[in-house]
């Protein structure tokens, strides 16, 4: 698509200020957490719930908004997705209960759903090869800048106003994106759009429903409960008759062809590995620095500053190791440089050293925003323009879906370590030894409530189990994104360097197909 160089910017910036905006409401809640659980009183699943509804949402509903931006217009879309975006920030900021905080954060992801693909399918009618790929380093730079913007934005809310006001500082923001969108953004759709096949959206929405709850209550009760089996089932079924539908639809919500090509497929499956472990940090470390550091939602989120520095500096170096390294060392340079940072994690106390989590959060800042900058390009670089939304909306449920499954079952497995490590103290009232053995934060409530001594025991007890929790948690993730490393450095072997549009592109070059085949700059070589 060509427009000018002003135009050009304007629409980085729209979709940037749009990527932002998904990325802080993403990680806010993380940091608001603490005063949820004094006000609000939410259960341990609740809890979980609270933090995972707008992730769910989203990604559940990714797919089934990539398609609708592919048909209506990505520009449009993002428009009624940002309109609604600010409207369930009003409803979130004001939910009195548990129950509807819940229900409303899964509005906002539903709402977010609708922005996510439409930036990256906008982004990728506009850009073309490498200028895309510089284009995608700085805003997957940019964007995991929000994620540490989050604490930080929030803390400083928390500090001064109620937890409400961390989701009403979104209305102003969304409306200066609705009105410059408006008069930037150019519009772009697939020009021969099919329908929306509803029994597919109900498919996937379920299937994700029911194996995400079917985790949760599994960490938290194990298998023993009749809700658990039926959840099970129902998610695993869902997912496998959306799949085996897909093939037999002439317009298919997802195109299961896509993944034919080894680049994309690779690519998407690193995604998920990677930010199942990525995300949960996050919502560990909020804790860990209120909770167990003390620290004020201020001083916590200006902590993660420097995380943020290193996402930004692993955006604007990605594009160049593309160049000198090629896409499979670049993706498993930036999961090691990631497992390194959750190894240094793992070295935490309940006293803290802020010099090594300085160092843990740069290297692992810059090994995370290479791999989404890479892994986004990649999977853009590879599928025609006029499918980008539907790849785009792969592309982000695979990093939403990671992430979500990530705070899930590594969030319910730090539960379950942190009850398993916790020694409550003799003398504890029967009533406040349940809550003591529910969260860190029902401990550290119930804790300023018994005699000095005894509360003081009492925290101490809860802050190490938490702690030892974290770092085995923290232990497993780096051996994760190690694995990650090493399988990434094969199965994305010998993708091109400079991906050309597959529509514009000569015989030099075709997209890969299922064996890798194709031609064009490859990983350390030129290929004619």
């Amino acid at each position: 698509m060509n427009i000018g160089k002003g135009r050009k910017i304007g629409t980085v910036a729209v979709c940037v200020l749009a990527q932002l905006l998904i990325a802080i409401d993403l990680t806010v809640l993380h940091l608001v957490l603490p005063s949820l659980s004094e006000q609000l009183h939410p259960s341990t699943t609740e809890m979980l719930w609270i933090a995972d509804a707008y992730g769910f949402a989203l990604a559940g509903l990714l797919i089934t908004m990539g398609n609708i931006g592919d048909r209506v217009g990505r520009k449009k879309l993002l428009l009624i997705g940002a309109s609604l975006f600010g409207a369930a920030s009003v409803i979130t900021a004001y939910a009195p209960t548990p129950e509807l905080l819940i229900a409303a954060r899964a509005l906002l992801g539903i709402a977010a759903a609708t922005l996510m693909p439409s930036t990256l399918s906008i982004v990728r009618n506009v850009f073309t090869g490498k200028e895309r790929a510089a284009v995608i380093g700085v805003s997957s730079g940019l964007t995991i800048l929000g994620f540490g913007m989050g604490p930080l934005v929030g803390g400083f809310l928390l500090d001064h106003f109620w937890w409400g006001s961390v989701f009403l500082v979104n209305v102003p923001v969304v409306v200066v994106m609705v009105i410059a969108g408006a008069l930037i953004l150019p519009e772009s759709k697939n020009p021969a759009p099919g329908r929306i096949d509803v029994p597919s959206v109900l498919l996937s929405v379920l299937g994700m429903v029911g194996i995400v709850y079917t985790i949760k209550e599994v960490a938290y009760q194990g298998w023993g409960h009749w809700d658990i089996a039926v959840a099970a089932v129902l998610g695993l079924g869902c997912l496998i008759a959306f799949v085996l539908r897909q093939p037999r639809l002439a317009e298919p919500l997802m195109d299961l062809k896509l993944f034919a090509q080894r680049a994309f497929s690779a690519t998407v499956g690193t995604t998920i590995l990677a930010m199942f472990a990525q995300l949960a940090v996050s919502l560990m470390f909020a804790q860990y620095l209120q909770l167990v550091v003390g620290w004020s939602p201020l001083k916590s989120g200006l902590a993660g500053l420097p995380g943020m520095g290193g996402a930004i500096l692993g955006g604007v170096l990605a594009p160049l190791a593309i160049k000198a390294l090629g896409r499979a060392v670049t993706i498993a340079l930036g999961c090691a440089f990631s497992a390194v940072g959750f190894a240094m994690y793992s070295g935490i106390g309940v006293t803290i050293v802020y010099s090594d989590l300085l160092f843990a959060m740069i290297i692992f800042g810059v090994g995370l925003s290479l791999v989404l900058a890479v892994a986004t390009d990649t999977v853009l670089g590879v599928v025609p323009k006029d499918r980008a939304g539907a790849a785009s909306a792969i592309s982000e449920t695979a990093t939403e879906l990671g992430g979500a499954l990530g705070i899930a079952i590594l969030g319910s497995a730090l539960g379950a370590l942190y009850r398993r490590e916790l020694v409550i103290p003799d003398g504890v009232p029967p009533e406040a030894a349940g809550a003591i053995s529910d969260t860190l934060g029902g401990a550290v409530q119930v804790a300023a409530q018994l005699p000095p001594e005894q509360g003081a025991l009492v925290l101490t007890t809860a802050k190490t189990a938490f702690v030892d929790g974290l770092q085995v948690t923290m232990l497993c993730s780096a051996g994760l994104m190690a694995l990650v490393a090493v399988s990434a450095l094969f199965t994305l072997r010998g993708v091109p360097k400079v991906l050309e549009d597959p529509e514009d592109a000569s015989d030099a070059f075709s997209p890969l197909d299922a064996s890798g085949s194709g031609a064009g700059e490859r990983d350390g070589a030129t290929v004619a």
